[in-house]
């Protein structure tokens, strides 16, 4: 590992701090150095709070030792005003020399504008160390900005035989347990590194779930339901007001504490409208939970980046069937006796 890598490395390990506190904003993390040594270091530690360059900089006790530093940071420095001043000017007010940037921002309208503020103020600028690990920390941030929608990730548990539950027709009847412990724990943490999560109406209705972080710690994502005609009773979990939760549908409802309803149309162009709904309302991650219509659509449709699938050893013969995914997992993983499916589209 060369130097820029290690403390690159570094820049990703304070970043990484920063998760689920600073959606839709990327984590990033900087070090500056002299001679080889840290001389100061900081992350971006909430949305609309300072960057981590300027937290960085404020961490230096000797301010004169700038003169000579190199600061290395995962994401290019941004260069526009939004909750906070651009990070680019700073540096260049402080005269760091050298600046070592892991990749470019990736929306169109900023890439290559904070490069070049620092390289016309002539500091030398590095591009693209451990760039492929730092576009992996922030492949959320990276999609919303690229794709104008949330990052998509698909999760669910089936049988062996492929089912993800028993036919139920009422709440009165217990879903199918596939999960094991340790593997619930692994989807709390899923639940806990996506802004949001979103169930269908079934879903909801027959499962009754709270969608929060109980077996991780984290922050709790927004939840989020379809409900087109309004099926879903006060008394269920997800409309008791204790955690932020949007419901999409086609009825007029006032909004209530930290419940939210959003009109849209249930046509067949409804993913499309709802994902640009995502991201108007600027989350930039989901987590997709089920039930099994649902995760077909966004199959179908193309609306994916990541899928998690769990296989038990599990063997019921007929129930819901699992939805299908025509390609070759990218890793495979086993925790007592399940396996554990990853995809990348």
């Amino acid at each position: 590992m060369t130097t820029d890598e290690k403390y690159m490395q570094r820049c990703l390990q304070l970043a990484a701090i920063g998760g689920g506190n600073v959606a839709p904003n990327p984590m990033v993390g900087a070090v500056l150095v002299v001679n080889d040594k840290i001389i100061g270091e900081g992350y971006h530690r909430k949305y609309g709070q300072p960057h981590a360059e300027p937290n960085a900089i404020n961490s230096v006790q000797d301010k004169t030792l700038l003169k000579s530093a190199t600061l290395y940071v995962n994401l290019e420095p941004c260069s526009h005003y939004g909750k906070t001043p651009p990070c680019a000017h700073l540096i260049v007010k402080c005269g760091i020399p050298r600046v070592v940037i892991g990749t470019l921002d990736p929306n169109p309208k900023v890439s290559g504008r904070g490069v070049k503020i620092l390289q016309d103020a002539g500091i030398e600028v590095t591009v693209g160390v451990l760039e492929e690990a730092c576009n992996e920390l922030n492949k959320r941030f990276f999609i919303f900005q690229r794709e104008k929608r949330p990052y998509v990730l698909l999760k669910w548990a089936q049988t062996k035989d492929g089912f993800i539950d028993k036919i139920r027709l009422s709440k009165d009847e217990s879903p199918l347990q596939i999960s094991n412990e340790l593997t619930r724990q692994l989807t709390h943490k899923m639940r806990a590194e996506n802004q949001a999560i979103l169930v269908s109406t079934n879903t909801v209705i027959l499962d009754n779930p709270s969608l929060t972080v109980r077996y991780w710690s984290g922050k709790n994502p927004i939840r989020i339901t379809l409900d087109r005609q309004g099926r879903i009773q006060n008394d269920y979990q997800l409309l008791d007001g204790q955690h932020a939760t949007i419901i999409f549908t086609e009825k007029e409802t006032p909004n209530k504490e930290n419940l939210r309803f959003i009109n849209i149309k249930f046509d067949e162009n409804f993913l499309e409208n709802f994902l640009k709904a995502l991201f108007d309302n600027l989350i930039h991650s989901i987590l997709v939970e089920g039930g099994s219509k649902l995760l077909n659509n966004f199959i179908e449709k193309g609306y994916w980046d990541e899928a998690h699938i769990e296989v038990s050893e599990q063997i019921i013969e007929e129930g819901v069937a699992a939805p299908i995914l025509q390609q070759i997992p990218d890793s495979i993983l086993q925790i007592n006796n399940h396996t554990i499916l990853r995809y990348k589209k």
